[in-house]
């Protein structure tokens, strides 16, 4: 039996994992960052702040019972995207402590992306490991990015070429932006879509493309100006949800034209939307996420870890 665990540093979630290659468990430990009420996120120093007073609680948790000479392997996250120049301050908190650990146990230390991260949690959590050897468009849906990747998988990884991607505003940043127009908590995601599971009234939406690429400042826009006209918090949430679900739809439909009938996979915060995900899922016969794999998570760098250690091919 061998054990290989995960460290991912993000915006913002601080999380560790542990990958058993016997049992096929995956065990997590994370913590969203801290955000006082009212604001939208964090700086970035504030983030590398906390993770760095976080990171050692929820490693100690994971490890508490674990007999750590069985770790074959360390992968962390250290960069937001698998493409040249890609940084972000807080990744370099877990990357350090994957560095310092993999010195002490003498184990070797694989980098990865963020993004890859979060594509290896969906493959592994909807037991769709058979993409690691076949091409496939990826969606990263979250607070931080809004794109769409061709992945080429090579066996124990992929290539990740960007396709497609928001011209402005991410996805999960029109969701807290409308959140807190409405007096919810950050991040606002889960409220907003209690709300929006209220709504009876229909709705039209009539999202902006360029090519493949969307643009979402627009509705954020439109929901105050529903705010201002005195709509309900239910159907302004809605709204909301319905334009990004329509602007997601129009990115598939232009990709899967371009591309080729490809297997689709969407990833990140705000793919674990059930009104998003349950129209994705009965129209394109999508792979998602389980919940608890959607959000930031260290999961995907444990098992990316342990498909490069083992050289894994499907």
């Amino acid at each position: 039996m061998s054990l290989f665990l995960g460290i991912d540093t993000s915006n913002y979630t601080t999380s560790t994992a542990l990958f058993n290659d016997c049992t096929g468990e995956m065990l997590q430990q994370k913590k969203l960052l801290p955000v006082k009420s009212g604001q939208l996120g964090l700086r970035q120093s504030d983030a590398v702040f906390h993770h760095t007073a976080q990171l050692h609680a929820l490693i100690t948790s994971l490890l508490k019972d674990i007999d750590v000479s069985q770790i074959a392997a360390i992968g962390a996250s250290v960069k937001p995207r698998p493409i040249e120049g890609s940084y972000m301050p807080c990744f370099t908190v877990g990357e350090n402590t994957a560095k310092i650990l993999s010195a002490v146990l003498k184990k070797p230390l694989f980098p990865f992306s963020h993004q890859e991260g979060h594509i290896a949690a969906a493959l592994f959590s909807s037991k769709r490991e058979d993409l690691f050897c076949k091409d496939f468009i990826a969606f990263h849906i979250s607070g931080g990015t809004t794109e769409a990747v061709l992945a080429k998988g090579f066996g124990d990884g992929f290539s990740a070429e960007l396709v497609a991607s928001s011209l402005d505003l991410h996805a999960g940043q029109a969701v807290d932006r409308v959140g807190l127009m409405l007096g919810l908590n950050f991040p606002c995601g889960a409220e907003l879509e209690r709300l929006a599971l209220k709504n009876t009234e229909k709705i039209i939406v009539h999202p902006t493309l360029k090519g493949c690429d969307c643009c979402l400042s627009g509705v954020e826009n439109l929901c105050r100006k529903l705010f201002d006209e005195g709509r309900s918090r239910e159907y302004i949430s809605a709204y909301c949800l319905e334009y990004i679900k329509k602007s997601l739809m129009l990115m598939t439909d232009g990709l899967l034209e371009k591309y080729g009938k490809l297997p689709l996979l969407y990833a990140g915060g705000v793919m674990s939307n059930t009104i998003i995900k349950n129209s994705f899922t009965e129209k394109y016969n999508a792979v998602f996420a389980e919940p608890s794999f959607s959000t930031d998570n260290a999961a995907g760098t444990a098992y990316l870890a342990y498909r490069k250690f083992k050289n894994v091919h499907t």
